[in-house]
């Protein structure tokens, strides 16, 4: 059975549904699966509940899904670029769950490993340990995180072939690999399609296996989240 599809709406049909979970990889603007996240927008899928490092902007990525108010919670460790994100938290129309970044990524990466739950130090003291397991090793006190999975994981690759094996380029590595292991149907879109063959196996980041269905990006935007340009001689 062919993993190909000919653009993000039929990568995504059958398999949305009202109050999912869904990843979106990335990390800020770099790396978002931009195709599939407007698909998912234009699907009017609801209650979300969306695990990603950010929430993209206010008129691009999942601030796309925050406009249309698809989006019920947000597991998620830096949100500070989308003014429609803050007026929803502070309005308590949008639920928040705040994680150290690290703590995210792992709990993301157990997730897709199979593993419910793992100790860390980090946290240990704040509001973030409010309401966890605490306990004690070597004398060091410790604080439970969970592992997270979603049933629809989205994310981005530089390359991709008809399989489903990846190779991230950059930045873009952030969060994408680990999440494509973390979802019950993983849904890629890749910058160059290529044959099966073609990439190097010692260059494959995310083997086919935990890839579901793929799709070659079309009329990529690739924002900058804050520009900053020094005048010459600066």
């Amino acid at each position: 059975m062919s993993k190909t599809y000919t653009d993000a709406a039929a990568a995504l049909e059958g398999i949305l549904f009202d109050g999912m979970t869904i990843m979106a990889g990335g990390f800020g603007l770099c790396g978002i699966p931009e195709n599939l996240i407007a698909a998912l927008r234009d699907s009017a899928t609801r209650d979300i509940t969306a695990i990603s490092n950010n929430a993209g902007v206010d008129d691009f990525g999942l601030g796309l899904l925050l406009q249309s108010r698809q989006i019920k919670k947000m597991i998620s460790s830096y949100v500070g670029e989308n003014k429609e994100f803050e007026r929803q938290f502070l309005a308590k129309e949008l639920e928040l769950e705040f994680n150290p970044q690290g703590t995210l990524a792992e709990r993301i990466r157990a997730g897709g490993a199979g593993i419910p739950g793992f100790y860390t130090k980090t946290g240990v003291g704040t509001l973030i340990a409010e309401g966890k397991e605490h306990k004690d090793f070597s004398g060091e006190t410790y604080i439970m995180e969970t592992g997270l999975v979603a049933d629809v994981a989205l994310v981005k690759a530089w390359k991709g072939d008809r399989e489903g094996n990846l190779v991230y380029r950059k930045t873009a590595r952030n969060f994408n690999p680990m999440m494509a292991t973390a979802g019950k149907i993983t849904v890629a879109e890749v910058e160059e399609l290529v044959e099966v063959g073609a990439l190097d196996p010692d260059h494959i980041h995310t083997p086919g296996i935990f890839v579901q269905r793929i799709i070659q990006s079309k009329d990529l935007e690739k924002r900058i989240e804050q520009r900053t340009i020094r005048e010459k001689g600066e």
